[in-house]
């Protein structure tokens, strides 16, 4: 085993932490600016509090997309199911219509449901926290619903899903 006491060269780090097994997560609104859906991919997800109901997610500050987001005021957090792999890869491209060929419904607040999901969480931001090159948005969880499908899996940069 390798220590590291200097500094930790990206890739490297990249790598290190690709060994952690994540769930890939869609985060979905309607853009107040033109009405239509917009959405972001995500593997940096976890629940943060019971009471009151929060959970945390990460944003780049490079994203075009989260001030759409966070505009738009409610949000929905589409934990992604295994087949749903090109969801993610769509919405994790930069421009264009992240949402041709998507089917979705209305959040009991309006944002974009993904049909055939895992699980979603309606919410919107409680906080906002700068971290590095990322933001950490805490979010305050409104509405929640959860299917039996099999989530979809982010293990060493490929997708995949459990197998049992």
């Amino acid at each position: 085993m390798t220590e590291t006491t200097h500094e930790l060269n990206p890739a490297d780090f990249r790598a290190v932490l690709g060994h952690f097994a994540t769930g890939v997560v869609a985060i979905t609104a309607v853009d107040p600016a033109t009405g239509r859906p917009t959405g972001l991919a995500a593997n940096s997800f976890t629940s943060v509090s019971l009471d009151p109901p929060l959970v945390a997610f990460c944003v780049a500050h490079t994203s075009s997309t989260w001030p759409l987001l966070k505009a738009a005021g409610t949000f929905v957090v589409n934990v992604l199911a295994a087949e749903q792999e090109h969801v993610c890869r769509q919405l994790a491209v930069k421009g264009g219509d992240k949402f041709a060929g998507l089917e979705w419904e209305p959040s009991p607040g309006g944002a974009p449901i993904l049909a055939e999901g895992l699980a979603w969480l309606e919410a919107d931001v409680a906080a906002e926290h700068p971290a590095g090159d990322h933001t950490i948005v805490v979010a305050n969880v409104r509405h929640i619903y959860a299917s039996e499908r099999t989530p979809l899996l982010f293990f060493r940069g490929a997708y995949g899903g459990i197998s049992g």
